[in-house]
């Protein structure tokens, strides 16, 4: 061995002995009091969940999720469930602000831009951190966790085209939500704002679902009536597509119109319909992505020592489009496995 090595071998032995007392050092360092700050933050604090009702596949997952991770972190989770009247979901609101153990952290699917604005801040004031997920407000939440409903109408819109094709009738139909609803007011600015580029593509009918299966296959059945070359269809959401699916069977005319919709990836809403053959395509919000982001906002607010109302991020799900083309068994997620997780 050279001088050149004996130098070498002692160099890197005095660095390897100076750097031995700085991995301890770390050990004391801020981040060793991680699990104890974390633990005093959320243990028994209590996360509320309101949706628009909870007789749906989205509650249902998001539910499921939360309460295995809000009871990891040993707190306390619940629902209130509306059951699609916008009283009852203010009223639920309502007692929650008002009730002895008010939550901590309140989750809120709006109806609409305004119904549930004044009580939401009412909440914050009461030093509960607001939620809004999935449906956007005319209100300063916490965070928004969802959809970028104006990006999956556009989403929505191309997927459409495409199922038309050029040699189509290239006539559109549109099943809508309701009109004071933000995702199907959102969804119909970014459908238009794609048809605005392809202006040779016509919406020839525009009817309202108010959410409901049956009035969407009434409302279809009539579009086909009155539009027999069609090419294709948007219904606003998969709960009510059902009923436009089954107005084109009725009609014979599965392999003339093109069925796109929008959903959470529920195996039995997404998967299976789209093998079926009922849905064509349907744009995805992820619920299993959207869950998780709610769960790391709950666990980030109740750790930031911020007073509610603070700040407003938006954490917007990363869609997809979902056809029987691409679809593989990780596009769809299920309901009843998230269940039996969460007990």
């Amino acid at each position: 061995m050279n001088w050149k090595m004996l130098l070498a071998c002692a160099a890197t032995a005095t660095a390897l002995t100076h750097s031995a007392p700085a991995f301890a050092q770390e050990d004391q360092g801020p981040a060793a009091g991680g699990p104890a700050i974390y633990e005093a933050a959320m243990k028994g604090k209590r996360v509320a969940l309101v949706p628009m009702a909870m007789g749906f596949d989205l509650a249902q997952g998001w539910a499921a999720i939360l309460k295995r991770e809000v009871e990891g972190f040993g707190g306390t989770f619940e629902t209130r469930d509306p059951n699609w009247s916008v009283e009852a979901g203010a009223q639920a609101i309502t007692e929650l602000i008002s009730s002895s153990t008010k939550p901590d952290v309140l989750i809120v699917m709006s109806p609409d831009l305004n119904s549930y604005a004044k009580l939401m801040k009412k909440a914050q004031k009461e030093g509960i951190y607001v939620v809004l997920v999935d449906n956007p407000a005319n209100f300063k939440a916490d965070a928004y966790v969802g959809g970028d409903w104006n990006k999956l109408g556009q989403m929505e819109a191309e997927a459409v085209i495409k199922g038309c094709g050029e040699k189509s009738s290239k006539k559109i139909g549109l099943v809508q939500g309701d009109q004071v609803n933000a995702t199907s007011l959102y969804q119909y600015a970014g459908i238009m704002k794609v048809l605005e580029q392809h202006k040779d593509f016509q919406v020839v009918a525009k009817p309202d679902s108010n959410w409901d299966a049956t009035t969407s296959r009434n409302v279809t059945t009539t579009m086909l009536q009155q539009n027999p070359d069609i090419c294709g269809i948007i219904d606003f959401w998969d709960g009510d597509a059902t009923g436009a699916a089954a107005a084109i069977r009725e009609a014979g005319k599965q392999d003339q119109v093109y069925l796109v919709t929008t959903g959470g990836g529920e195996e039995n809403a997404t998967c299976k319909n789209i093998e079926a053959g009922n849905f064509d395509a349907v744009v995805s919000t992820e619920l299993y992505n959207e869950s998780e982001a709610m769960v790391a906002i709950i666990k980030y607010l109740l750790q930031s020592g911020q007073p509610p109302g603070t700040a407003s991020p938006y954490i917007y799900s990363l869609m997809t489009t979902i056809t029987k083309e691409n679809m593989t068994p990780r596009s769809c997620w299920s309901l009843k496995a998230l269940q039996e997780a969460a007990k």
